[in-house]
C-alpha cells in the first residue's frame, strides 16, 4: 500500500509526541534504547526524532554517567527549562503568583496582602505587583511567558469573567481575562479558585494519578471542585461545584457553628475555627460537637456529589483542613449515612499555594494543547527559539 506524503508526516508528528511525552514523564533521562522500549519505535526512527527534537530545542543531551566498560550511552531529557508558565491565586486575604518550568516544578513566587476591603482596583493592582515580584525573582520580564493562567474566588464564566461572589461585593463583573490581556501577549485562562485547587492536587499533590475525585475547600468559605477522568470539569456555566448554593446543604452558615461554641469565645473571628479544632483535639465536648455540626453539614452537599460521580477520592482543602485529624474521622461519620460507599478521603498536601499551583497546571495544559497535541505546532516551536 502506497503511503502519502501526508501520512508520513502524520506518523512522524505522533512520533515526536509520544517520544516527549516519554521524556517529560520519566524520572530521569533516558538512552536511545530506553527510549525505543518506552514508546515502541524502532532505534532509527527513535534516532530521528531525537535529533529532529534536539534541533528545535525541545530536549538536550545529558552529560555520560562514568564508570561501567566500554562507551556510556547518550541520555537525553526534556526541556522544561525551554519555558516558562505563570499561576496566580486571587483571594480574599491574599494574591499569590508563581513562575514555574514545563515540567510543573516552581521556580520563584511574589505575595502580596489584600482583604475583605480591598477594592477591586486596589486588587487588581495588587495581582500585578506579585506578578512583577514573581518575574522579577527569577529574571524575567512578561514577554517569557508562555502561558498565565488565574485562579479567582467566585464563579467564572468561559470568557474569564466572575459572574457571581459573596465574599467581595465589588468583585463581581469583573473582567479578569480582558484585563490580562491588557498586558499579557500570551494566551490567558480564568477559573474558579476551588476547581484550580482540585487540579493540582491531581497533578502535584495527594490525588496524583486520581482519574475521578471530588474536591472541598472547607474553611470560613466553603467550596468544592470535580475531577472526571483525569480533566478538571468546568460545566457549561462555570457554576460546578456551586452545591453550597442550596440552603438545605447548611454550607453558607456552618462556619458559624464553629464560630459560636464555646470554646472560640474571646477569639477573632478567622481564629475561632483552630481554637474549637485545637479543643476537640483535647476532648472538650462542646468543641467535639461543634466539629460534629460543622461536619454534617459539610457532608450533605459531599454527599450529593459522591452519589452523583462515585468518586474513587475526596481530597480535604481549605484551611480547615489543618486539622484534618479532628474533621476527618467526623467528616466520615457523617457521610455513612448518606452514600453507598464512602470514598476514601485525604487532606490536602500542597498548602496555600494550592490556588497558583493549579493554575500553572492549567496554564501548562494550555501549552500542552498549543505545542505538544497532535493537532498542535510541534513542528514549529517559535516560543523555545527566544530562550538559551
Amino acid at each position: 500500500m502506497q503511503v502519502s506524503g501526508g501520512d508520513l508526516q502524520r506518523l512522524r508528528q505522533l512520533n515526536s509526541l509520544n517520544s516527549i511525552r516519554a521524556l517529560r514523564e520519566a524520572p530521569g533521562p533516558l538512552t536511545l534504547t530506553e527510549l525505543a522500549t518506552l514508546t515502541g519505535l524502532s532505534r532509527n526512527s527513535v534516532i530521528d526524532v531525537i535529533t529532529d527534537l534536539r534541533e528545535r530545542g525541545w530536549i538536550a543531551e545529558v552529560e555520560p554517567v562514568s564508570g561501567g566498560m566500554g562507551r556510556p550511552a547518550k541520555r537525553y531529557r526534556f526541556r522544561a527549562d525551554a519555558g516558562r508558565v505563570l499561576g496566580i491565586d486571587i483571594g480574599v486575604h491574599k494574591v499569590l503568583a508563581v513562575v514555574t518550568d514545563l515540567a510543573g516544578r516552581t521556580l520563584s513566587s511574589g505575595r502580596v496582602a489584600v482583604d475583605a476591603h480591598t477594592t477591586q482596583q486596589e486588587r487588581l493592582q495588587a495581582m500585578w505587583r506579585a506578578v512583577d515580584a514573581a518575574l522579577v525573582a527569577c529574571g524575567l520580564d512578561a514577554r517569557d511567558l508562555w502561558g498565565v493562567a488565574v485562579g479567582s474566588i467566585g464563579v467564572v464564566n468561559r470568557e474569564g469573567m466572575v459572574t457571581r461572589v459573596k465574599a467581595l461585593p465589588d468583585w463581581e463583573g469583573v473582567d479578569l481575562a480582558g484585563h490580562l490581556g491588557q498586558r499579557l501577549s500570551c494566551p490567558t485562562t480564568v477559573e474558579n479558585d476551588s476547581k484550580l485547587a482540585a487540579l493540582a492536587e491531581q497533578r502535584l499533590g495527594v490525588a496524583a494519578g486520581v482519574q475521578d475525585l471530588v474536591y472541598l475547600h472547607a474553611g470560613r468559605r466553603p467550596g468544592a471542585a470535580l475531577i472526571l477522568n483525569g480533566r478538571l470539569h468546568h460545566g457549561f456555566s462555570g457554576a460546578t461545584g456551586e452545591v453550597g448554593l442550596m440552603d438545605m446543604t447548611g454550607w453558607r452558615t456552618m462556619a458559624s457553628h464553629l464560630e459560636g461554641s464555646p470554646a472560640a469565645q474571646g477569639s477573632a473571628p478567622e481564629d475561632a475555627a483552630g481554637r474549637v479544632f485545637t479543643a476537640a483535639r483535647a476532648g472538650d465536648p462542646g468543641a467535639l460537637a461543634a466539629v460534629d455540626t460543622y461536619a454534617h453539614h459539610l457532608a450533605l452537599g459531599t454527599a450529593a456529589m459522591v452519589l452523583t460521580l462515585d468518586p474513587e477520592l475526596v481530597v480535604l482543602g481549605g484551611g480547615f483542613s489543618r486539622s484534618a485529624d479532628v474533621l476527618l474521622p467526623a467528616l466520615r461519620r457523617a457521610l455513612e449515612p448518606h452514600c453507598l460507599r464512602v470514598p476514601d478521603i485525604r487532606p490536602s498536601t500542597l498548602g496555600e499555594e494550592c490556588v497558583a499551583l493549579g493554575a500553572a497546571c492549567l496554564a501548562l495544559d494550555h501549552v500542552d494543547e498549543h505545542f505538544f497535541s497532535p493537532d498542535g505546532s510541534i513542528s514549529r516551536p517559535a516560543a523555545p527559539q527566544r530562550l538559551t
